[in-house]
């Protein structure tokens, strides 16, 4: 088996799928994105195309190898996002072939079921409200909202207070038996990431997210110290080298993505090497319907899992929505807040071809917002 063709789709509202065809009629697909560089990563894809065309799909380790060490200049995150779309859709080949869904691949799942959870914003407490009220009734058991808007570099009592308060009324919304994780977002600095984590022990956050932007890691001990909250991080993180002074700073969970982190390949190392720090994974997954599948193949798959975060409904999906690429959409089917072990082969997805190459015809060109201080400088989004 050869693979004979490799073609790209920007699909709205921010996406950018790869199709891998082989000279067997066997497809695979994945979804390499970088948010708000799509048309970049889609040029790295094409490039790392021409090795691949004509090659053994199912070489899929020395084909990783290739893609990420073969040329001097390696990692960052359009290369390690172009290898992880397109190692995705080795593995979905790969599981086809064998007539096999890739967690048996990878060595079988360890679970039935995979609890996911639901993004609910978090910006004003009306909107929270009316989020929560809304996953609740559709059976999620964890949420996740986002901690903080714009915020001073020495946070204001008023700030403080603000981030405190809407937390407070999302523990109130789900009382002592549901979870809630708060997403920094990389947005604060080092001083307020732990007078936050300090103010929010009592409502019991199931983690908080990405306190730091990963520049200043090198300060993460200060904030893991600071609090018993469970820390989480690793959307940005691309490697094992980039996992590793994380886990030894605490980490307590790590959220490598699967379209970003060098695909299934190098995540299900990620994880190994985190086990040996007692850290759980929930994979970062905002993305679009290639990308979950992939990262549910390994979350089944996976004893350390603890979560999966999933994008049905999210806010970024304002023009194509979430299973208008699919065929079929029984496995985003979440039951009481959790997604079932599905037999199909490869990914587990039925890709809609003719979807994905209408959307592709109408493309997007998304960018995330450029935000600015009271002062008129740039902070971070």
């Amino acid at each position: 088996m050869k693979i004979d063709r490799i073609e790209t789709f920007l699909v709205p509202p921010r996406w950018l799928f790869c199709r891998i065809e082989t000279d067997s009629g066997i497809v695979g697909w994945g979804e390499p994105i970088v948010e708000g560089r799509a048309e970049v990563v889609r040029t790295a894809v094409e490039t790392l195309a021409e090795y691949l065309l004509g090659a053994d799909p199912l070489r899929i380790a020395d084909h990783w190898q290739v893609m990420s060490k073969g040329g001097f200049y390696r990692g960052g995150p359009v290369l390690s996002s172009a290898v992880a779309g397109l190692d995705q859709a080795l593995w979905d080949i790969a599981g086809k072939s064998a007539g096999l869904p890739v967690s048996s691949l990878l060595g079988g799942a360890v679970r039935d079921r995979v609890r996911v959870y639901s993004w609910v914003g978090g910006d004003s407490p009306h909107e929270l409200e009316d989020a929560v009220a809304e996953r609740l009734q559709l059976g999620f058991t964890a949420v996740k909202m986002n901690a903080t808007d714009k915020m001073s570099p020495i946070a204001t009592v008023a700030e403080l207070n603000a981030v405190v308060g809407r937390a407070e009324h999302v523990r109130n919304l789900l009382g002592p038996e549901r979870d809630f994780a708060i997403d920094f977002h990389g947005r604060v600095n080092v001083p307020n990431a732990i007078a936050l984590v300090r103010a929010l022990e009592a409502v019991r956050p199931m983690f908080v997210e990405e306190p730091l932007p990963p520049e200043l890691n090198v300060a993460l001990p200060r904030v893991i110290d600071s609090t018993s909250i469970p820390i989480a991080l690793g959307e940005r993180l691309f490697s094992r080298s980039e996992f590793l002074p994380v886990l030894q700073s605490g980490v307590a969970v790590v959220q490598p993505d699967l379209s970003h982190a060098g695909g299934i390949s190098e995540v299900t190392r990620i994880v190994a090497l985190s086990e040996t720090f007692g850290a759980l994974f929930a994979p970062h997954s905002p993305l679009g319907p290639i990308s979950l599948a992939a990262s549910l193949q390994v979350s089944f798959s996976t004893p350390s899992f603890l979560i999966q975060e999933q994008s049905v409904g999210i806010h970024y999906h304002d023009s194509t929505e979430f299973f208008d690429v699919v065929a079929d959409p029984t496995p985003f089917d979440f039951i009481d807040g959790y997604a079932t072990l599905s037999t199909e082969v490869g990914l587990g997805i039925k890709v809609d071809e003719a979807a994905v190459r209408a959307a592709d015809r109408t493309g997007h060109s998304w960018r995330n917002p450029i935000w600015r201080g009271k002062d008129g400088a740039f902070i971070e989004w």
